[in-house]
């Protein structure tokens, strides 16, 4: 989907979104436990990309993070501005962040990449990569199948991902998988976090742990 697609699909639905999502209550706690702890060893510029109305980015802000919220939704940012002042937020794309080259420590990308098609992936994280410092951190939340398949998403079509294809194109972008969290739920789409950096600095250990949890996951991602 284009930039204007997205805006205008969850224009139209912001409200709904806000009320479902805006709060940082709603998300679940692994999810809030593995956001904290991946970012807290990160020091200097972190960026929100994809952050909707704002409650991982003002969640990072509270642990301490230099975070910036950037979200292609002109509704999102006004809403993300009047509830979290004196948190910085802007409108750009993921593809344009308007930001230098290794300007970020960090960069979450919650979501942020489901409604891409296959063949846009690659440059998106080049565009991600390209803005983190040597051996940047990112960590990815997507939907995860056993294959990539294009599904009726809440808001607009989305794909579902193999978490080793998505690895091999981080790979190919210039980043190293660190970590691997999976979250399944009967009668929902499974859940799949990735934490990799930008290849350079020492090598850390890596961890594919599957977890299994009683709450919901919902097919509108958070």
């Amino acid at each position: 989907m284009t930039d204007a697609e997205v805006e205008a699909v969850y224009s139209k639905r912001a409200a709904e979104y806000i009320a479902r999502f805006g709060s940082i209550n709603s998300a679940h706690q692994a999810d809030r436990t593995l956001i904290g702890d991946w970012a807290a060893p990160i020091v200097g510029p972190v960026l929100d990309v994809g952050c909707g109305p704002g409650q991982w980015t003002k969640f990072l802000a509270d642990q301490g993070a230099a975070v910036e919220g950037i979200d292609v939704v002109q509704s999102f940012i006004e809403h993300a501005k009047a509830r979290f002042p004196g948190i910085p937020f802007r409108v750009a794309s993921l593809n344009s962040l308007g930001v230098p080259k290794a300007y970020a420590s960090g960069i979450l990308a919650w979501y942020s990449l489901i409604h891409f098609r296959p063949d846009e992936v690659v440059p998106a994280l080049q565009e991600l990569a390209l803005r983190l410092v040597p051996g940047g951190a990112l960590l990815i939340g997507m939907f995860e199948g056993e294959e990539v398949e294009k599904f009726r998403h809440a808001v607009a079509p989305a794909y579902s991902w193999p978490v080793g294809e998505f690895t091999k194109m981080l790979a190919a972008a210039g980043f190293e998988t660190v970590a691997i969290e999976r979250r399944t739920d009967p009668g929902h789409w499974p859940h799949a976090a990735i934490s990799a950096r930008l290849a350079a600095g020492p090598p850390r250990p890596n961890t594919d742990r599957e977890m299994v949890m009683s709450a919901p996951l919902h097919k509108l991602a958070p």
